[in-house]
């Protein structure tokens, strides 16, 4: 059968089933697809169009004749398995923080730097869901307007922390309803010492600490920020900053970005009207009617909602909005898919 061989590796998680799902309802192609996971998952069996796929067990024989391998299994897994897919054939893109700092390896958003693929060497990182909806709604107004500094404030959905999170958030909230104790045991982040309840609660945390205060979840967004529009993780032709929070709502991740643009004649109103014809952005924006994004509308679709756009009536060049998407989609299973579609769409990629 003619067409592209997939792999999708940590194939039983919150984000490879949806890796799987947007494999399906794909453009490209698809010969074949082989969901791979742990040994203990072997055997398996997962949702594919109308029927199911068998689960295999991830090994460095998995990826022969496999032209994509899309893998969400942890950083551990990609820094292991990844260069065995390469060195097998398969153009590599990984939804892990494994390689998202390296040099030589692309950070790819392919509605804001899709050029950088053209650099690739058999692997390519998939941004940080919170960095890939920010900056999906501020390219556009970087090449309008010009972009000069950024302050981020993030309300970020448990399922960011994998899908025993999610449990922890609904067993906590039946617990408190029933007046019973809370035991957290992953939230705000499974690597540091202490855990709180995210049950009616938000926690200014995501992960673990830098020696400088930042979480390294807001030390992702400034640096992921600045290599994906200026090319260099520490560059400084645009200011970025980030305060990440964890929020009790299972999927849907939502951020208020305060930024500073170059032009001193943009306004609200033109704003609006380029995020409005802006690839894979939708404007929710008429306070008269109270319209504005919400994380519940935003499951299950690919783009990101833009609303409360207005200036700062303070600072000249200062502006606020609203961006709102589902993180384990264009956060994660439906930018890497469509990184994918973009490398066929150049050329860059072909079924073998």
């Amino acid at each position: 059968m003619s067409g592209y061989h997939v792999a999708v590796v940590g194939a039983t998680g919150a984000v490879g089933t949806r890796m799987l799902k947007m494999v399906a309802e794909s453009k490209l192609p698809i010969a074949s697809v082989l969901p791979l996971a742990s040994k203990h998952s072997e055997g398996k069996q997962v949702p594919f169009r109308d029927g199911t796929l068998t689960v295999h067990e991830t090994t460095d024989d998995s990826f022969k004749g496999i032209d994509i391998a899309l893998f969400s299994a942890g950083g551990s897994v990609s820094k292991r398995f990844a260069p065995a897919a390469v060195k097998a054939g398969a153009v590599v893109v990984d939804n892990t923080s494994a390689f998202r700092m390296e040099p030589d390896i692309p950070l790819v958003v392919p509605e804001v730097n899709s050029e950088a693929l053209r650099h690739h060497h058999g692997i390519i990182a998939n941004p940080n869901c919170s960095t890939i909806q920010m900056v999906t709604a501020l390219e556009p107004i970087r090449k309008a307007f010009g972009l000069k500094q950024v302050v981020v404030s993030t309300y970020q959905a448990v399922s960011g922390a994998g899908q025993s999170a999610m449990n922890e958030l609904f067993d906590e909230t039946r617990a408190a309803l029933d007046d019973k104790p809370l035991e957290p045991k992953i939230l705000p982040t499974a690597g540091d010492k202490k855990h709180y309840p995210i049950a009616f609660n938000a926690l200014p945390q995501i992960d673990v600490f830098e020696p400088d205060g930042y979480s390294h979840e807001e030390w992702k967004m400034i640096h992921e920020t600045k290599k994906i529009m200026a090319g260099d993780m520490n560059s400084d032709a645009i200011k970025v900053t980030a305060t990440c929070v964890r929020i009790p709502v299972p999927i849907a991740h939502s951020e208020e970005v305060y930024f500073e643009v170059a032009d001193d004649n943009a306004t609200a109103d033109a704003i609006r009207a380029t995020l409005a014809k802006a690839p894979g952005v939708v404007v929710q924006d008429d306070p008269s009617q109270q319209l504005y994004p919400q994380a519940r509308n935003a499951v299950g679709s690919k783009e990101v909602f833009v609303g409360r756009i207005r200036a700062d009536a303070e600072n000249p060049r200062f502006f606020h909005m609203w961006d709102v998407s589902d993180n384990l989609l264009k956060g994660a299973a439906w930018n890497s898919m469509q990184i994918a579609e973009t490398m066929d769409a150049m050329g860059l990629i072909q079924p073998k």
